[in-house]
């Protein structure tokens, strides 16, 4: 199907004039800086930081380009993905008119942002299995569907879509497709990133939060078209991304040979604490996961929860969650993390 930007857009959006700020206009290091009605004192912390950082940061996204094998002008970064989130449905989606297709059990923040900017919402069940049933999703399009988002590794399944199914989402929509791979680190699937030049109508969102354990400092990444790229740009706040922030995943950039090391030990360690739950007998499945966590169905579900808060170990009730009924969703520790965790499950186990 054919893809249109222009006609995707909601229609004033072209038509913004974009706030430009004083860093717009000089983009310098040096010089004597009276432009901006800073502080020229500098801050009470006796660090640097009276001075605005670069509104789009762009050294950031240089070094990001080599890693992630795209362009620098492909890149968008968010005060994590949920800032892309919102401003997709803003720029995208007309309120009160416009709809999205969801996919549960998924991400509860797509939801949420489309309830905040008005956004009617259409869900397609995934499969017992967590897929994509790719017909029914197809069929649910109609004129006013804007944004397809599919999560892949899913959260909170935690396994991988198959590659042909999302392909044919975004063969046969000529809205916007975004893939959320957030946990695509811990994952054995090639990125969508590969697939950009070919698929103008598809956007990719990563994140630091999960293998590169930067989660304190709210940085997503989206990947998609310049074109797609310069209207993120165009509508969102002119310094949302700290220069404290930028600071921190530079210094991390320098380290990204670190982060396949980094993943292996997460990984089997989440290959540990699997053989060790499933042999106990209230533990009924564990679904295969390419992610830092894995989704756990067992007899009790809630009873199992409250009786780990009461221990002060902090898992997820997923239970009432469509698809999720008697799981929690238990995120991978440190080695002494998760013994704590198995040992209370085995007392708990010793109890019933």
């Amino acid at each position: 199907m054919s893809f249109s930007l222009e006609n995707l857009l909601r229609p004033h959006i072209l038509g913004i004039k974009p706030y430009s700020s004083a860093r717009d206009e000089y983009s310098g290091k040096d010089g004597v800086f009276l432009d901006a009605n800073e502080n020229p004192y500098g801050s009470l912390t006796g660090e640097p930081f009276n001075r605005y950082p670069d509104p789009y940061q762009l050294e950031i996204k240089e070094k990001l380009s080599f890693i992630k094998g795209v362009r620098p002008t492909q890149i968008f970064l968010g005060n994590g993905s949920d800032e892309a989130i919102d401003l997709l449905m803003r720029a995208f989606c007309v309120p009160g008119k416009d709809n999205i297709i969801l996919l549960p059990p998924t991400y509860g923040m797509y939801e949420v942002s489309a309830s905040i900017n008005d956004i009617a919402v259409k869900k397609v069940n995934l499969t017992e299995d967590y897929q994509l049933i790719t017909q029914d999703i197809l069929a649910a399009i109609d004129t006013q569907t804007k944004i397809i988002f599919i999560c892949s590794p899913n959260n909170p399944s935690g396994n991988k879509m198959k590659r042909k199914d999302i392909q044919s989402i975004i063969a046969g929509f000529n809205g916007l497709v975004v893939v959320d791979e957030a946990y695509i680190d811990f994952s054995d699937e090639p990125s969508f990133t590969n697939e950009l030049n070919d698929s103008p109508n598809l956007l990719v969102m990563q994140t630091f939060s999960k293998a590169w354990g930067m989660a304190n400092l709210r940085i997503g990444m989206a990947f998609a078209s310049e074109d797609i790229i310069r209207i993120l740009n165009l509508i969102k706040p002119p310094y949302n991304i700290s220069g404290l922030t930028q600071q921190k995943v530079l210094e991390a950039l320098d380290q990204a040979d670190k982060i396949a090391e980094l993943v292996q030990t997460v990984l089997k360690e989440k290959d540990r604490l699997s053989k060790a739950l499933e042999i106990l007998p209230f533990i009924s499945h564990i679904y295969p996961s390419n992610a830092n966590f894995v989704l756990v169905k067992m007899t009790g579900a809630r009873k199992v929860y409250d009786h780990l808060i009461n221990d002060l170990i902090i898992v997820r009730d997923r239970s009432k969650v469509v698809l999720c009924e008697d799981c929690l969703r238990i995120s991978v520790g440190t080695r002494e993390e998760n013994d704590v965790l198995i040992r209370e499950l085995e007392n708990y186990g010793s109890e019933r």
